[in-house]
């Protein structure tokens, strides 16, 4: 990381502070050096929203485990280029100086056994909102057309009054028309 000299940031700092209330942005330093001014309540906002869909992702976990499913951690990913699964990169977390796992896609592997020799193996990708990104859709056509889960869910938050309930979507039922022409 290249470091910023001292007249610089005091001169970027100055900026900041003739452009808005320096009580409402927060400012941090990319590894290349630039300032990036982010609006605090926004800051809040994400925070909040981080957490909320952890609780959702736990909720959807033990919802999987009380349908008598085995449920774990998926941490790898697609290499849509090399077209194969890879580990997951995992990411730094400054504040608890660790390396945060579980960044792989779909977020959880669910088995259950139908009959002797016979198990069901499906990808769940937790969402808030159950939109899928471009690139997310890509990697489970290729999850799908490789074999490597027989089914995907996304797990949507359907909000009714205070609770929140679990709705499971068949990424083939809602997509597979679309994507099986490739």
């Amino acid at each position: 990381m290249e470091r910023v000299k001292k007249e610089h940031k005091e001169e970027i700092m100055k900026r900041i502070i003739e452009a808005g209330n320096p009580e409402n942005y927060e400012t941090s330093w990319s590894e290349k050096g630039i300032p990036i001014s982010k609006k605090k309540s926004e800051v809040k906002k994400g925070r909040k929203s981080r957490a909320a869909g952890s609780r959702f992702e736990l909720k959807v976990r033990q919802d999987l485990e009380n349908k008598d499913r085995i449920v774990d951690k998926w941490t790898n990913n697609v290499d849509l280029e090399k077209g194969k699964v890879v580990a997951a990169k995992r990411k730094y977390n400054p504040f608890k100086k660790m390396l945060v796992v579980g960044t792989g896609f779909p977020d959880f592997i669910s088995i259950k056994q139908i009959h002797e020799g016979a198990h069901s193996i499906i990808g769940v990708e937790v969402k808030m909102n159950g939109i899928l990104s471009k690139e997310e859709k890509e990697k489970c056509v290729w999850y799908l057309q490789k074999g490597v889960f027989s089914r995907i869910w996304i797990a949507k938050a359907i909000r009714r009054g205070k609770k929140i309930e679990i709705e499971y979507n068949d990424f083939q039922e809602k997509h597979g028309k679309k994507y099986n022409k490739k």
